[in-house]
């Protein structure tokens, strides 16, 4: 089955994460607002839904709809705690975009809350905070272009200056388990090199999406993080991961698509939806994974670089 093709956009909301996207000016209340307190704060900032926060925690959300049942109950005097929410759905901030995307749409919410490691409000993020970011990041990627020309030039001719018969570079990044801050900073280094070597723009993106989740994979499941290590050929880019456990007890189960062993405050973080391995077998050309469970994994994936004339190697 060929791999599938991504687009910029697509890209970018696999390997976004959600704090460059969300607004951090949060209109907020608090338990002990009335609930025509509430009503004001809504209509007049032409909102449906507001976050009620006590000590920098959220501890529910109040509608439209929770304000019109006050109305209808006469309590428009009663503190907003009596009829929030408290089941809410959130998001962190350290997860992609595209789990931004899928909670926004599974739960039929208009806005997700977004919190920190401790559980702190610091951002909503909502359909339009995503569009409009995700556009500025398309614009500056664009005026970045002309600032590459150089380096991309000089990395362009390391297959055409060297003589041999099989040339190849090789990169390696050393990745930390549980280390949320810096997760996807390997995949991001590796698409910068795969563009200033002009690799095609489709083939990168693929490669930018599939690197990502195998990144996020070392970071959320094993104990003690692990290696990507990528061999960049005239013809082909091959990717490495590895770990030393504690491996997969079965390999078929993980391969289906929203399967996932990731523990629940995983998951509860944003992370480990079950999607990743999914991910990177449709973009990729060859995808392997070879695991012993209490042992190691290790994942191989294969992306090739056809022939095209020099025009269509320009990296976007």
């Amino acid at each position: 089955m060929a791999p599938e093709e991504i687009t910029k956009v697509q890209e970018l909301i696999y390997t976004t994460r959600v704090e460059a996207v969300m607004a951090r000016d949060v209109i907020v209340t608090t338990p002990t607002s009335t609930m025509e307190e509430v009503r004001d704060l809504l209509r007049d900032n032409r909102i449906s839904g507001v976050p009620v926060v006590e000590n920098g925690r959220m501890v529910g959300v109040v509608s439209m709809s929770d304000v019109m049942d006050a109305v209808a109950e006469g309590g428009l005097d009663t503190p907003a705690h009596q009829h929030m929410t408290t089941d809410v759905t959130f998001i962190q901030q350290g997860a992609s975009v595209f789990e931004a995307v899928n909670g926004l749409g599974r739960h039929g919410h208009n806005r997700l809350p977004v919190v920190d490691e401790n559980d702190k409000l610091v951002g909503i993020v909502t359909t339009g905070t995503i569009i409009r970011s995700l556009l500025q990041q398309m614009e500056t990627s664009f005026k970045k272009k002309e600032e590459e020309k150089l380096y991309t030039y000089r990395a362009s001719h390391i297959f055409d200056d060297i003589v041999s018969d099989d040339t190849s570079l090789v990169l390696r990044y050393v990745i930390d388990d549980k280390d949320f801050d810096r997760a996807g900073h390997a995949s991001s280094m590796i698409k910068k090199s795969l563009q200033r070597l002009r690799i095609q723009p489709s083939i990168v993106r693929r490669v930018a999406v599939a690197v990502y989740e195998a990144e996020m994979n070392l970071v959320i499941h094993t104990d003690v993080g692990g290696e990507i290590t990528v061999q960049i050929y005239k013809d082909r880019v091959n990717i490495s991961t590895v770990d030393h456990g504690p491996g997969i007890e079965d390999v078929a189960k993980v391969l289906q698509p929203g399967y996932s062993t990731a523990p629940e405050w995983i998951r509860d973080m944003g992370f480990g939806a079950g999607m990743g391995l999914a991910n990177i077998r449709r973009c990729s050309d060859v995808m392997k994974l070879m695991s012993e469970a209490g042992v190691a994994t290790r994942l191989d994936i294969t992306f090739r670089i056809p022939r095209s004339p020099e025009g269509d190697k320009k990296s976007d």
